[in-house]
């Protein structure tokens, strides 16, 4: 009997995460795909190509949303 490899998909899984953004007119929530970036890391964002730092990776704000929420500031220029 052949052995069936049943144990963790590889990388092929996509990871997903919501990315919570401050600007001055209010917050927009969008979802990404990928691994969330880490604290500290500048990501631009939009059309406008905006520039923005994650301030935390934490908790979705959508109630029983299991995706983790990155929380953009976003940079002075």
């Amino acid at each position: 009997m052949a052995e069936g490899n049943s144990s963790q998909p590889s990388s092929a899984v996509c990871t997903k995460y919501l990315l919570f953004i401050s600007k001055p007119t209010g917050y927009e929530l969008t979802e990404r795909e990928g691994e969330p970036p880490s604290p500290g890391a500048e990501i631009d964002v939009g059309d406008e190509s905006m520039r923005f730092v994650v301030e935390k990776v934490g908790s979705s704000p959508l109630p029983g949303d299991a995706r983790p929420c990155v929380f953009l500031q976003g940079l002075q220029r």
